[in-house]
């Protein structure tokens, strides 16, 4: 349901990554010109940004093209990293042509550096070696054109940007790792709340058979100790028996089906289950209200349509959904009442919670009970299973006034001839 407002994100982390790298470049451009070359301090002067250096209409349209290469690269950093970042690598060589330098600039690496960080950070290992590996060659290109050309001898910055390249190459690595752990714990977690459910449901299964079958001992017994006295009451009572035995049989024929789907290697989750009581079904919803009204939060129940008895299977999971969606209700909607309508149709059963709470939801669901979701609220998830296993239809998300919705449409099997197990209408989704 509506969740309490989340804190807002870093600002580093609010910033796209494309306009960190583009920031870290413009400036690293801008603070040679402006201080070795507009404003120059008094006997100020550096040999890799000399004052006449722009001078040129050549030097400042080679400035305006690695300005404009960069600018684009920033641009596509998010869709199209590793494009983006070539732009970026080859922007920063011709700003050090524009210079007329034949080696590396060191401030505008940091860019590239940044650029790299976010590729090592978001694309597959493989590309991002790639990537480090072209930061990499252009550095030793600019050793080797200064070894063949004979260039100014003293210490080289080329190995010093390289370390930056590794580092920036490490740190986007682990930011992978650490994303691609969370990512799979995640998925953990949530493939052991289906599993949870799915255990919780055939718990709930075993205690309806087990209601079932006492029923079909009691009237066997008492339609063969009246079989030949009253014949009329052993067949009434053997009615019993075959609409009990069949309906059961139809339940458990749905619910396993679809367990059946269940991974295996899940099966052992370690987790211990409290005793659940033998639950009624949709009988029990004014309860559920009653109990839930008298702790602070007020349930409005709105039936709907003809009342009527339904498969074991669709009441307990009705029950269930409505119960897990007031609970969340209560713990996270900060607000005083919420509505449930139940109706039934002639072919589903439509079961809708409403509230108006102030809390931001997360992202909206709005999918077919069969698709799988990734969503974080366990009890989402448990819903969504539980409608699943029916072949019904779950949806969940805020409301366009405000507050949150859960509905779930649950096919109700339809009675055929006497005699014959209930089929399920074509088309009751």
């Amino acid at each position: 349901m509506s969740a309490s407002s989340p804190l807002p994100s870093p600002l580093f982390k609010r910033i796209p990554p494309g306009l960190w790298t583009a920031l870290v470049w413009v400036v690293a451009a801008v603070q040679p010109i402006v201080q070795y070359v507009l404003v120059p301090h008094q006997h100020a002067y550096s040999l890799s940004y000399p004052q006449d250096g722009l001078d040129a209409l050549t030097a400042r349209a080679l400035l305006a093209l690695a300005l404009l290469l960069v600018l684009t690269g920033s641009a596509l950093l998010r869709r199209r990293a590793a494009v983006a970042y070539g732009l970026v690598l080859v922007g920063t060589v011709v700003l050090s042509v524009a210079w007329r330098q034949d080696e590396a600039l060191p401030l505008q690496f940091l860019g590239v550096d940044v650029a790299l960080c976010h590729v090592a950070a978001t694309r597959p290992r493989r590309i991002a070696i790639i990537a480090t590996a072209g930061a990499l060659g252009v550095l030793t290109g600019y050793l080797a054109l200064r070894w063949i050309t004979g260039g100014e001898a003293g210490t080289a910055s080329e190995p010093f940007i390289a370390l930056t390249v590794v580092i920036a190459w490490l740190v986007g690595n682990s930011i992978h790792q650490a994303r691609t752990h969370t990512a799979e714990l995640h998925a953990r977690v949530a493939a052991q709340a289906v599993t949870a459910e799915r255990l919780r449901i055939a718990r709930e299964m075993h205690d309806t058979v087990a209601h079932s079958i006492g029923i079909i001992a009691l009237q066997a017994g008492a339609a063969a100790r009246v079989v030949e006295t009253q014949p009329a009451r052993a067949r009434e009572a053997m009615i019993t028996v075959e609409h009990v035995g069949r309906e059961t049989l139809a339940g458990l024929r749905r619910m396993l089906g679809a367990l059946r789907q269940a991974d295996q290697g899940q099966a052992d989750q370690g987790h211990a289950q409290a005793p659940l009581r033998p639950a009624v079904g949709l009988a029990d919803l004014e309860q559920l209200a009653a109990t839930t009204t008298a702790a602070g939060v007020r349930v409005e129940v709105r039936w709907q349509g003809e009342r009527r008895p339904l498969p074991t299977d669709v009441d307990l999971a009705a029950l269930r959904i409505v119960q897990e969606a007031v609970t969340n209700v209560v713990r996270h909607a900060t607000v005083d009442h919420c509505q449930v309508k139940v109706e039934y149709r002639e072919d589903e059963l439509l079961v809708e919670v409403v509230d108006r709470g102030k809390g931001c939801g997360t992202n909206t669901k709005n999918t077919n009970a069969n698709t799988k979701n990734t969503d974080t609220g366990f009890g989402l998830v448990g819903m969504r299973e539980r409608v699943a296993l029916l072949d019904g239809h779950f949806t969940a998300g805020p409301r366009p006034g405000g507050g949150f919705r859960v509905a779930a449409r649950l096919p109700v099997p339809v009675p055929t001839a006497a005699g014959t197990e209930p089929e399920v209408k074509a088309g009751a989704r």
